[in-house]
This record gives structure tokens, C-alpha cells and sequence, in this order.
């Protein structure tokens, strides 16, 4: 009896697991068919508004005359329609529909619509939705902080401490600058309390590192030589199957700090590294840097590093051509708020 209720379970477990991955891939195929379908309805309206000259109050009527005929579809409304338009405008090719932004919600793509203007970026954030499960809000405060923009800038030397195929992908995790704006912390601030308020806010610390990372401790103690000594914060990720050390500056970055880092690296991958995990990589993040100075420091390291900054505010740090680009609290509480209309454009 014991045996025949261990393999029930064992089977009932089984089947939940199953019918589970079938919903999802079910509802990710209904997503596929009705994000294609918005764009195609989108593409006759570009058609006949081009071709013919239809003006945009066809787009009244024909929201008026679809809804009466199909009423239980809540996402015909003229200003859906409308966004059908501009969506079909915004993506020519349908291939880019079934293999990117066909994979996220429709109300995903009305944010990256709205809020991103070059077709590369919008591919960009609609790929990191479907890689790393972004929520609308998560999504809204990535395009805010002009990740595309930042991901993969900081000074590195991974294309002379790692193969070819490694460096792009490490490279890619990193950013600059990396954006505390949930911190409060002014010019004055000590190490300490940057990184004592990191940590309090972790969550959303882990947010603007990036997808991967765990965190594993701060001030993490080694005992190397006899001697005591404390990494800033210690974390292992994921994806990339290796410890990564962060180093806190709350000044301006300088070529001894470099060398601080890659004793540190050189430990971790003696003291804790195991057989099976890449080579530890570190991350020093000040609240300046030369890039010039950074790049003569990390010449000549033989630890995989990279210098980036950090910030509380976006805008101090990006050139101004990014920086009037940027949209207002005003301009962002209303594009959102035109967004949250679920019922209106169908999810």
C-alpha cells in the first residue's frame, strides 16, 4: 500500500509538472497569435491609409463596427486600433513579430512602443523580458534607467584575461554607470554606508546588477598568509558559474585599486573557487573614473576586471544629447497610466 501511494504521488507530481509546462506554452502560443493578429490588423490599416488615402477617422468606424461584431473582444478600441497602427508601423517585418516581440504581453510591447524609439533597443528590451521574466513595472524601470545604453560599458580587460567567446558574454553583465537611485546617501557618504544601505535594499540592488547574480556576503572574510581580510561584497552568478568580488570606491577610481582587487580575485579562485566554476571575476565600482587611467591600471592584470561607476542619479552621469531624452516624472506617470487599461487592450 505504501509502495502504491509513493509512485501516486511520484505519478501525480509528474502530471502536475506536465500539465503545467502545457499551459504555459498554451498561453504563450494565444499570446504569439493575438500579438501577430494586432499587427496584422495594424498593417491593412498602414495599407489603406498609404495606398488609398484613407484618413483617420475610418479608424472610428472601423473600431465600431469590429467591437458589434465580435463583443466579447475588449481589445478594439480606436485608441487599440491606433497602437495596432503604430505597432505594424514600428515593426515591418513579421518575422521580428513571431520571433521577438510576439514573445511578450501586449501591453509589454505598448510600453517599449511608447517609451523606446530605435528598433535595435526595442528588440533589445523585448528579448530581456522573455530571457529574464520582467513585470510591466520591472520593464518601465529598465527603459527609465537607459540600460541598453549602459550594458556592457564599462572598462574591462576580459578580452586579454578570457577567450573570445567568454568575454563577450562576461562583458555583456556589466554596465556603466550602474544607477543607486533608491539610495540616499550624498557627496560625503564612507564605504561603509554605501555599502550598509546596498545591502538593505538588496533587492533592488540585484535588479540593477542584472539577471544571474546571488548574493553570498558582504565584508566576506579570508584568511590569507595568516592575515585577515574582508571583500566589500561577494556574490556567484549563475549563468556565468563563477564567484564575482565588488569593490566599493566612494572616490574617484586610482590605478592601486586595481591591484587590491586582483590580490582579492587571486584568493577567491585559490580559497573558494571549486573545480568546475570559471575564473572569479571582479568588479570595481567607484563614484568616478578616468577612463584612460582605468585602462592603463587593468593592462596589465591577469584577473578578469572591470572599473565601472556608480550613481544616484541618472541623469548627473549620461552626455546631454541622453540626458534630454530622458522623460519627466510628469510624462512618465501618464504614459503609464495610459498603459494600465487592461480590459481595454486585451492583456
Amino acid at each position: 500500500m505504501d509502495r502504491l501511494s509513493t509512485e501516486y504521488q511520484e505519478l501525480l507530481i509528474s502530471l502536475k509538472q506536465r500539465i503545467r509546462t502545457s499551459q504555459i506554452r498554451a498561453a504563450l502560443a494565444v499570446n504569439r497569435e493575438l500579438i501577430l493578429l494586432y499587427w496584422q490588423i495594424g498593417r491593412e490599416i498602414l495599407l489603406r491609409q498609404s495606398q488609398q488615402g484613407w484618413g483617420a477617422k475610418v479608424i472610428d468606424r472601423l473600431s465600431q463596427d469590429l467591437r458589434e461584431e465580435f463583443p466579447e473582444l475588449k481589445g478594439l478600441s480606436r485608441t487599440n486600433l491606433m497602437y495596432m497602427r503604430a505597432f505594424a508601423e514600428a515593426y515591418s517585418e513579421e518575422q521580428i513579430v513571431q520571433q521577438v516581440v510576439g514573445q511578450i504581453p501586449w501591453g509589454h510591447n505598448l510600453m517599449i512602443l511608447d517609451k523606446v524609439k530605435d528598433l535595435a533597443a526595442r528588440r533589445w528590451y523585448a528579448q530581456q523580458v522573455t530571457t529574464n521574466g520582467w513585470s510591466r513595472n520591472i520593464l518601465a524601470i529598465q527603459i527609465e534607467s537607459q540600460l541598453y545604453q549602459r550594458q556592457g560599458q564599462a572598462v574591462t580587460n576580459f578580452e586579454a584575461t578570457l577567450p573570445p567567446d567568454r568575454s563577450d558574454l562576461v562583458r555583456a553583465t556589466l554596465k556603466d554607470p550602474y544607477v543607486f537611485d533608491f539610495l540616499s546617501l550624498g557627496t560625503a557618504a564612507q564605504e561603509r554606508e554605501l555599502e550598509s544601505a546596498l545591502v538593505q535594499h538588496i533587492e533592488r540592488f540585484l535588479l540593477e546588477l542584472g539577471a544571474g547574480f546571488a548574493f553570498v556576503g558582504k565584508q566576506f572574510p579570508l584568511e590569507i598568509g595568516g592575515q585577515d581580510f574582508r571583500l566589500d561584497l561577494l556574490f556567484y552568478h549563475l549563468k556565468l558559474r563563477c564567484y564575482v568580488v565588488i569593490e566599493l570606491k566612494v572616490d574617484e577610481f586610482k590605478p592601486e585599486y586595481a591591484g587590491k582587487l586582483n590580490f582579492y580575485l587571486s584568493a577567491v579562485d585559490d580559497l573558494l573557487r571549486h573545480p568546475y566554476d570559471e575564473p572569479t571575476i571582479g568588479i570595481l565600482l567607484c563614484r568616478s573614473k578616468n577612463g584612460v587611467v582605468a585602462e592603463y591600471a587593468l593592462r596589465d592584470i591577469n584577473k578578469p576586471m572591470g572599473v565601472a561607476e556608480w550613481t544616484e542619479a541618472l541623469t548627473k552621469s549620461l552626455p546631454d544629447p541622453l540626458q534630454s531624452e530622458l522623460p519627466s516624472t510628469t510624462e512618465l506617470e501618464a504614459e503609464l497610466g495610459a498603459i494600465e487599461w487592461e480590459e481595454d487592450v486585451g492583456g
